[in-house]
């Protein structure tokens, strides 16, 4: 039995897991747990595999719909993570479409100027290993990986594709105040992730200051100190404690730890619920 209920970020191969949302719900209720949200970056295209795989195999867990927005900061990478979201919601969709277009010009461009350094990868070949509809730099290292270029995804960012490497290509710049704007109009409830991988302490403080609706206290890089801490900040702002363990498959590079290994109890699940159920959002 796991430690806890409740986890609320995960990913699938919608964008850069390697479980498919059926094997991702299907995991979860093996070990036991009693909900999770599915959370792919920057698309909600899991979503309704998720949903249907749950109800046409009688699966007891709780689904929560989500995501996970990228957003960028003075070149800080600041994740929003959006619950309860409706995914049908134009504004949202639209907006959605735009960054996966966006991304895939940017993996484009990052082939190109790999192949320019005479390493012999395709577009296509990054494209089939994707699988979902979000192409992003982990898949460009895959491809580099399977060449056998580098022996390792992280040695693929940190020698050509990393921030300043040779084949970098800058992101689509999207802020935070967007994601939070774009969760609230969906119906959803906005929670900055992971604050204890953000360098600048101010932009936790930032996000509060823009709306975010709590934090991601409970994460599996975050020290006893930072959980103390971000607790405080919840209890200060009365903003909602949630957690979730960042899985992106037993053999990811990108997971953090196991399925199910961090998140939070049923008193916790059921702040969220309430709080999306009951607080009016506006939009």
């Amino acid at each position: 039995m796991v430690n806890y209920m409740y986890d609320l970020h995960v990913h699938s191969t919608a964008s850069d897991g390697l479980l498919t949302p059926e094997e991702v719900l299907l995991r979860a209720q093996e070990i036991g747990l009693a909900g999770i949200a599915l959370t792919d970056h920057d698309t909600i295209s899991g979503i309704e595999a998720a949903q249907k795989y749950r109800v046409d195999h009688g699966l007891t867990l709780e689904f929560i719909p989500g995501i996970e927005m990228n957003t960028e900061v003075d070149e800080t990478e600041v994740h929003i993570l959006g619950y309860y979201i409706d995914h049908h919601d134009n504004r949202l969709l639209n907006k959605l479409e735009e960054i996966r277009e966006a991304r895939l010009e940017r993996a484009r461009k990052m082939v190109y100027r790999l192949k320019s350094m005479g390493l012999a990868i395709s577009f296509d070949h990054v494209e089939k290993l994707a699988r979902g509809d979000l192409i992003g730099r982990p898949h460009v290292a895959q491809a580099l990986t399977e060449k056998g270029y580098v022996f390792s995804i992280k040695e693929a960012f940190e020698k050509y594709i990393g921030k300043g490497k040779p084949a970098y290509v800058p992101r689509y710049k999207f802020l935070p105040q967007e994601a939070i704007q774009l969760i609230k109009n969906a119906g959803g409830v906005p929670v900055l992730a992971h604050p204890g991988l953000l360098r600048n302490r101010e932009l936790i403080q930032e996000a509060i200051n823009l709306g975010v609706a709590g934090l991601e206290v409970y994460y599996p890089d975050h020290t006893l100190e930072q959980v103390a801490e971000y607790l405080h900040l919840c209890q200060h702002y009365h903003l909602l404690v949630t957690g979730g363990s960042d899985f992106h498959g037993t053999d990811s590079d990108e997971s953090r730890c196991r399925l199910g290994c961090t998140g939070i109890d049923l008193e916790r699940y059921r702040q969220l619920y309430s709080y999306h159920h009951k607080k009016n959002i506006p939009s």
